[in-house]
């Protein structure tokens, strides 16, 4: 991680989850988690081994020291997933928020770093 951009809140990760759906706003939350992984703020983790169930990454998830669950759309299906997986405490980021619509957000540039701001002050300390 990014020492200069790190939470000093504990040793324990901040973990990141986004959608990676099909449609042009699942494609702004996935680049935007990553680029956050690659700038230090977080660390994009499995979303589909949330939903399978995976004991470690389960387990990597319990011990988190703060969730960030980025929504390309308002079906919201991370933050149901996280739920529905039993975890109740997480930050959450829906792209309609920030003016995203479905079908009309390609992946710019500059949505991802909407994104990236937006979610990067949802994790700060």
């Amino acid at each position: 991680m990014n020492e200069g951009k790190s939470c000093a809140c504990g040793s324990a990760p901040q973990l990141i989850f986004a959608c990676s759906g099909a449609a042009d706003v699942g494609a702004v939350a996935d680049q935007a988690a990553r680029k956050m992984t690659r700038d230090g703020t977080g660390k994009m983790f499995c979303m589909a081994g949330i939903g399978g169930r995976v004991s470690g990454i389960m387990a990597t998830t319990a011990s988190a020291s703060k969730i960030l669950a980025i929504d390309g759309c308002p079906l919201n299906c991370v933050k149901n997933s996280l739920e529905q997986a039993g975890f109740k405490t997480y930050v959450h980021l829906q792209l309609a928020d920030l003016g995203m619509e479905k079908g009309k957000t390609p992946p710019t540039p500059e949505a991802i770093a909407k994104v990236t701001t937006a979610g990067a002050a949802k994790l700060a300390c």
